[in-house]
């Protein structure tokens, strides 16, 4: 889950909360000799396999997810890791995860199985690619890869992934091609690896980052434009690949930016660019409230360059939440009774990317990346991200922990196709029918995020900078009788949260627990918040 810094003068700063936690903030065969030996020779040599000794969890019972997955089509690429090599790497590299709906845990596996098809390495490091088919990196995703990459055991994978997009002024204008959320979600990261040090290092190059942004995109107003198809948005019904609008999207992710590079300056005691980087967060705040709100439709919507608003909702309007920028009790909430309405962003096969009433809706064709309606897993990535903070950290009654859920199991619901799990580009909304895939083009997409949304929502654990762990699951009540998240690398400690309602199932006591280093420092008779002291 992304959520951003903490800001002098904010209503969350230290704490946030009373928490206490940082604020919103579609194959050929086989590999070749030189990756086959580099796979064996980093799992048996560099990196032993990680024992069964998880407190509560054992890597042997979900091995047949994988042995499953390998077996389901021909293997088109081959990375870093081989589908042959790729339960020896998960099970050392991922927290373990068991729940009683065998669809949600499957799928927890299989985005995971995905995600390491797309590791690669180069001469110059470890990057993340976005189609198997494209070995370049592309930045548009960067966000999303940085929250699902966090949970990883290893770190040097999104070390060298991050180093890559400033290591050269080519990669740095490829950095620019698309509208991103970088800096947050570096800080995000560090919320979860507490890696001080690599953070700080990177100070410089996020500060010159954001002025290159405020000269290609600042406009005399103080917000930023973008085309939507640099958003990665191609053909969305308010956007255009050629007009200069402004929207939500760019100045909610400029403004987490600026809260985190400040954020990052504290961190390196340097409270003058602090004290900047906070004015920019908090102008930015103040101008996508003023100038992004549409009153009548009460909905953040595109303002476009002749001046007028869109005249449509589409989901983006949800992601200033994913930062926590609307600020709470000024009404801004009443948008997400959209969520769930079927003349809103509500299909059988998730949450469309348009309302459906919209005069435009599905109207811009069909296979040439339309935002005008079909359902795209980039954006239910950021909504459930966007939706998680509402229900934590915004007094309301509009949505609650069962639409978070029932989102989440339609998400998981729509990654299928042939009856197997298939990630890709984008679905539509009613036939659950995957768009764009012929010829394995959007095979294994890697533009959206699972584990993380598992991890941060279901589950519940909620990064910090404290040595706090807070956990407050979004499973509703009477869901699951059960689950456990096992081995999830924190702080420098080992997590585990289970669930036992009736204290049957893993004989350990009724109720929430959390683990550190497999010591319970916290524990809750009900799926609600707890927090507890790291060792």
């Amino acid at each position: 889950m992304i959520k951003t810094a903490n800001y002098p003068n904010d209503r969350k700063e230290g704490r946030a909360n009373a928490s206490g936690r940082a604020p919103g903030m579609g194959q050929g065969i086989g590999c070749s000799c030189r990756v086959a030996f580099a796979c064996f020779a980093f799992i048996a040599v560099g990196f032993p396999v990680r024992s069964a000794g998880l407190p509560v969890l054992k890597p042997a019972a979900f091995a047949h997810y994988v042995q499953s997955f390998n077996t389901m089509e021909d293997e088109n690429v081959t990375n870093y890791i081989s589908n042959a090599a790729s339960w020896d790497w998960l099970q050392k590299e991922i927290p373990l995860f068991e729940c009683p709906d065998r669809e949600v845990e499957e799928m927890y596996y299989y985005r995971w199985w995905s995600f390491r098809k797309h590791l690669e390495r180069t001469p110059d490091g470890f990057v993340f690619t976005e189609f198997l088919t494209r070995p370049q990196p592309v930045s548009s995703a960067i966000g999303h890869q940085i929250a699902e990459g966090r949970w990883l055991h290893e770190q040097k994978y999104l070390d060298d992934y991050v180093r890559y997009w400033f290591r050269s002024p080519a990669n740095r204008r490829q950095l620019h091609k698309y509208s991103n959320w970088l800096a947050a979600a570096l800080y995000q990261r560090y919320l979860v690896t507490l890696d001080r040090r690599f953070l700080i290092s990177l100070l410089d190059d996020l500060r010159r980052d954001y002025r290159q942004w405020e000269q290609e995109r600042l406009t005399t107003n103080g917000l930023f434009w973008q085309y939507d198809v640099r958003d990665a948005m191609e053909e969305s019904i308010s956007g255009s690949r050629t007009n200069r609008n402004l929207r939500p999207t760019i100045n909610s992710y400029m403004f987490a930016n600026a809260r985190a590079i400040a954020a990052i300056a504290r961190l390196a005691g340097n409270r003058k660019v602090a004290a900047g980087f906070d004015a920019k967060a908090a102008r930015l705040k103040m101008l996508v409230e003023e100038k992004l709100w549409n009153p009548e439709a009460q909905f953040f919507e595109v303002l476009r360059d002749d001046g007028k608003f869109a005249d449509v909702r589409e989901e983006i309007g949800f992601i200033p939440w994913m930062f926590d920028l609307p600020e709470p009790g000024k009404g801004y909430e009443t948008a997400w009774a959209q969520l769930t309405d079927p003349q809103g962003f509500s299909a059988p096969y998730g949450i469309t990317t348009a309302e459906r009433r919209s005069p435009e809706f599905r109207s811009h064709g069909y296979g040439h990346c339309e935002w005008d309606g079909a359902v795209w897993p980039f954006a239910t990535s950021q909504t459930l991200d966007a939706l998680a903070n509402v229900l934590r950290d915004y007094p309301q009654s509009v949505v609650r922990r069962r639409d978070y859920f029932d989102a989440f199991l339609t998400y998981v619901h729509s990654q299928h196709a042939g009856g197997k799990p298939y990630i890709g580009e984008y679905l539509d909304e009613t036939t659950g029918q995957w768009i764009n895939g012929k010829g394995g083009r959007s095979r294994y997409y890697n533009h959206s995020t699972f584990a993380d949304l598992l991890i941060t929502g279901v589950a519940g654990l909620v990064p910090r900078a404290d040595d706090t762990v807070e956990v407050w699951p979004l499973l509703p009540a009477g869901t699951w009788n059960w689950f456990c998240l096992d081995g999830v690398e924190y702080h420098g400690h080992t997590l585990t949260i289970f669930w036992d309602q009736n204290g049957t199932h893993y004989r350990r006591g009724k109720g929430l627990a959390v683990l550190a280093d497999g010591k319970e420092i916290a524990r809750a008779s009900k799926l609600e918040r707890v927090t507890g002291k790291l060792p």
